[in-house]
């Protein structure tokens, strides 16, 4: 799968689109004809967020008028493809943020209909003066995340997620390598052992890159995600209800692909490295068991505790591996638990990181860019739960409190210390559609890193 070509861009313009605040609109009704006034008022127009675009002629034509509230977020533009005519519209200049509404306009015209006709044509937006190509760039970059959490997963098996990534790779000029079969088993045996009950086999893709003005020893940032394309629960089934939206279960490799992708094309003075785990967890007799004892690219063993918390086995070998290469600054993303979705909803992503001001910069990015993360913390209390009367640890908790905390605490054990890391533990998909984010897959989190990771590698260089 590559990354489709925004749609909902137009060269050239047909009509002009007014983006008021309640403070506005008095004076903007007084500057209008009486005819276009008196519609407006009729229409009762007050410049709050939620209100349809009103329509009303002008000497060139038809234009719109929208309110906004006192939203500064691209979500405040994100209702506009869908709600205004079918045809090309500009904005007029006005006290909101060029880059936010184009973002949020392109991430509201966004719809998953590889299968399907569209539902109906959708408005087109010219980029409007002072927005930065990097805008569009990122809302494709969020268009392709979306996919590929959408696509199903007899379409995204493992191959076709390290194909996507391949693509991602060739486009940048990084390189790019693909660990199957035998090596595979060898270097990431526990990438293996999730793997091994599937008919599509497993694979791990590493991309590695620097920017054109990264010097040998250049900030090393390193990124790992999770890439099970689908989540049977292996031999401890999951109910048919808890796997209805499974093939959502490699968000965090889609997150952490589309972030690269926008890393690259900002060519920071970096190197970067990106590991995923491509892999299906599936029913077979050569699927692991409870009770399983795993060897891992640390040397550590893993007593299998429940073979539907793979999402952590896949992500210590990708840790071990980023390690071994001393990154400035190493970061993960998973859908990794339900009880982060118990704690903080669908919407809000959990943070854990052994570094305060890593988990600072990321909060404070995720605010000003409207994309939040919520931080829970790493309870040292709670590693005693991983104990393994057998193995060097158990790959689920003793207790039935704290899961996306003991997750945490087990993926830590593979982080080197001194490595500053994060992990988000995150949903990947909108519950319902609201503007600029239609349901389905979503790239949680994927703005706020990008806003935060400058800063981050700036301030080790």
């Amino acid at each position: 799968m590559r990354p489709r070509q925004l749609d909902c861009l137009a060269e050239a313009a047909d009509g002009t689109v007014h983006v008021l605040r309640p403070s506005q609109v008095a004076g903007f009704l007084a500057g209008l004809p009486p005819t276009a006034s008196a519609l407006m008022a009729a229409a009762g127009f007050t410049g709050e967020p939620g209100q349809p675009p009103v329509l009303f002629p002008t000497a060139d034509g038809i234009d719109a008028v929208i309110g906004i509230g006192q939203d500064r977020s691209p979500y405040a533009f994100g209702a506009l493809a869908t709600a205004l005519p079918a045809r090309a519209w500009r904005l007029a200049p006005g006290d909101y943020d060029p880059d936010a509404a184009v973002l949020g306009f392109c991430l509201g015209a966004y719809a998953y209909d590889q299968f399907r006709a569209p539902v109906r044509p959708l408005a087109r937006l010219t980029l409007p003066a002072g927005s930065d190509a990097r805008t569009a760039f990122l809302a494709e970059t969020i268009w392709f995340a979306r996919d590929l959490v959408n696509a199903p997963a007899n379409v995204l098996g493992p191959a076709e997620l390290a194909a996507a990534m391949r693509h991602v790779a060739e486009a940048a000029d990084a390189d790019f390598t693909l660990v199957e079969g035998a090596t595979l088993a060898e270097a990431y045996p526990a990438v293996h052992a999730v793997g091994a009950g599937a008919a599509r086999p497993p694979a791990v893709g590493v991309l590695r890159w620097h920017g054109s003005g990264a010097l040998p020893g250049a900030p090393l940032l390193s990124l790992c995600g999770k890439g099970v394309v689908f989540d049977t629960g292996g031999l401890d089934l999951k109910p048919s209800s808890a796997m209805l939206r499974m093939k959502k279960d490699m968000g965090g490799a889609a997150l952490m692909l589309g972030l690269a992708r926008c890393l690259m094309q900002q060519d920071l003075p970096i190197r970067l490295e990106l590991r995923l785990g491509c892999v299906e967890n599936a029913i077979s007799g050569s699927a692991m068991r409870p009770g399983d004892v795993l060897r891992t690219r640390a040397g550590r063993t893993i007593e299998i505790g429940n073979t539907d918390a793979e999402g952590r086995l896949v992500l210590c070998d990708l840790l071990t591996e980023a390690c071994e290469e001393s990154p400035t600054l190493l970061l993960d993303c998973a859908t990794l638990t339900g009880a982060a979705r118990v704690a903080l909803g669908p919407d809000l992503p959990a943070l854990f990181s052994n570094d305060d001001a890593v988990a600072s910069a990321l909060l404070e990015a995720g605010q000003s860019v409207a994309d939040p993360l919520w931080r829970l913390p790493l309870w040292p209390g709670y590693d005693e739960w991983l104990k393994s009367p057998i193995a060097d640890l158990n790959n689920v908790s003793s207790k039935p409190h704290a899961g996306a905390i003991t997750a945490a605490l087990f993926l830590q054990r593979f982080v080197t210390p001194g490595t500053r890391w994060a992990h988000i533990d995150a949903y990947a998909w909108n519950e319902q559609t609201r503007p600029g984010r239609p349901e389905g897959g979503e790239a949680m989190g994927l703005r706020a890193l990008l806003a935060a990771i400058p800063r981050l590698v700036r301030s080790q260089a």
